[in-house]
């Protein structure tokens, strides 16, 4: 029988080859594209300082860019050896903004979220039923306990006044009759003239008007205090709300909303929640002379309204969210905290003397804890681990090998690694920079290290606008041959803003990109 023939099985395996030829093609293609984009500098954000090598070159640097560094060991990116040379390594210099280690005095401070409350709150209400007839008081001002805040018309109660002093005065009448024949029926009782019987009697009614001159006489005191309640005075000293009902209303003793509200607001006390981890701290800084003291911030944290002092503790530890209620009191003589406002609470529970202090955007996470890049004076960065202490605004206390006047990077320590070169830069203004430190070292603002000669034809430092359209011809970003004709052509034309918004959306894709 002949053998089949072997055409169909080398179509089939031709096909083949030339899909996975295809394939290779378009993986080989797209790795060249993004190797074309890791050159572009605004896309690596690499410094402009740097001499530009042709289109397409990999400078080499630190192995800890985005994603790179894995924590304070700097392990590099995966990838192989094509990982250090696309993220950088060699003598590459980093550009980084740094601040100086101080030593001083922290606060420890915790933070809470309050809520100012008023020291005492009543709502004026009429006791009696009336016509209003007159107000004494100016909606907001502030009224002394007792002060006259308003009138009811009194007439009504005048003349039941009247009423029961005229029944008082027939009662009392008829009793000084009743206690002079009393007087007389003894005497004559005395003499055997009348009957035992009917002085017994004349006692008996002598007390009876007495019982009836003493309801008599209260009636008065209560028509008397009725009288009183037409005049409505202040329960408090405080501030005055806004007025609830207008002349000529009837007002009642039932009214839900009364008059007005009077709040005490001087002194005036805030309540806030704080972690059950803190009370021991919090309790044992009560038990000293001194009261911790307790800051008040506005919503943004950026304004001190008030500065006072813890008053009291609640008797227990909510179980739900872990936390104890605290009370505090202010005298605020300014009126600048108001009732049911929210506010930002600062309390200071202790203070570390001579503590170790460095800018708080120095301080990175990683698996290993907590660590800062110390830079050297060769311009090299090493790792040192620290253990943070207490934070407090811009600065936290650590506890590490670090010393007063050494320099830490604040800015730019995601693209480091153990031993990197770094050079110290201003940062550029409306980015995080490094904390302002009293002694600090000076930065260098031209990119350049310091001891390091600038070369001649470096560009502007990261963040400063390029040369307009219309410069000389050196003022052309070196970066800029390798965007096509067209895109070069646009951006030349561009003002210095719309230029660092450029420059600032094609890092931003960038970085897109390697996330994805």
């Amino acid at each position: 029988m002949p053998a089949p023939s072997p055409i169909p099985r080398k179509r089939h395996r031709s096909a083949t080859t030339l899909i996975v030829l295809l394939l290779v093609s378009g993986i080989a293609g797209w790795f060249g594209w993004q190797q074309w984009l890791v050159g572009w500098s605004p896309l690596t954000e690499k410094p402009s300082s740097e001499p530009e090598g042709p289109p397409g070159q990999q400078t080499a640097g630190s192995a800890g860019g985005p994603g790179g560094a894995a924590g304070p060991g700097g392990a590099a990116r995966p990838g192989g050896p094509g990982g250090a040379a696309r993220w950088g390594g060699g003598n590459r210099a980093m550009p980084v903004s740094a601040g100086a280690v101080d030593r001083r005095d922290l606060r420890v401070i915790q933070p809470a979220l309050g809520t100012i409350l008023a020291l005492n709150t009543a709502v004026v209400r009429a006791r009696v039923e009336g016509e209003l007839r007159a107000i004494h008081f100016t909606e907001g001002q502030q009224v002394r306990a007792g002060q006259l805040l308003a009138e009811i018309d009194p007439r009504l109660y005048e003349v039941q006044l009247a009423q029961a002093e005229g029944q008082l005065e027939r009662d009392q009448a008829q009793l000084a009759n009743a206690q002079i024949d009393l007087a007389r029926y003894r005497d004559l009782a005395a003499r055997d003239s009348i009957a035992r019987q009917q002085v017994d009697t004349q006692e008996a009614l002598v007390k009876q008007l007495g019982g009836t001159i003493r309801i008599n006489q209260a009636a008065v005191d209560n028509a008397r205090l009725l009288l009183s309640y037409t005049r409505v005075s202040a329960p408090i000293s405080g501030q005055v709300g806004l007025r609830q009902v207008d002349l000529g209303n009837v007002v009642r003793a039932s009214d839900p909303q009364g008059l007005i509200t009077i709040t005490q607001t001087q002194p005036i006390s805030v309540i806030f929640s704080l972690p059950e981890a803190a009370l021991p701290r919090l309790r044992a800084g009560m038990q000293g002379a001194a009261r911790p003291t307790v800051e008040v911030w506005d919503r943004d944290g950026r304004t001190r309204l008030a500065m006072g002092a813890v008053s009291s503790l609640d008797n227990a530890i909510d179980p739900a969210t872990g936390t104890i209620r605290v009370k505090a009191q202010f005298d605020n003589r300014d009126g600048a905290l108001y009732p049911n406002q929210f506010v930002n609470i600062r309390l200071h529970l202790d203070t570390l003397a001579g503590a170790t202090l460095v800018p708080s955007n120095s301080v990175q996470r990683g698996a290993s804890g907590s660590f800062v890049y110390r830079i050297s004076d060769t311009g090299s960065v090493s790792v040192r681990p620290i253990e943070v202490l207490a934070v407090e605004g811009d600065w936290t206390g650590i506890r590490g090998d670090l010393s007063p006047g050494d320099r830490v990077v604040t800015d730019g320590a995601d693209r480091l690694r153990e031993g990197a070169q770094v050079e110290v830069i201003a940062p550029a203004r409306g980015r995080l920079g490094a904390a302002p430190t009293p002694g600090a070292p000076p930065t260098s603002t031209t990119g350049v290290r310091p001891g390091a000669a600038p070369s001649s034809g470096s560009a502007s430092p990261p963040g400063t606008a390029p040369a307009s359209a219309g410069g000389p011809a050196s003022d052309r970003p070196p970066w800029l041959d390798r965007l096509p004709p067209e895109q070069q052509e646009r951006f030349m034309k561009m003002s210095p803003d719309e230029r660092q918004a450029f420059i600032e959306q094609m890092r931003e894709r960038r970085r897109q990109q390697q996330g994805g």
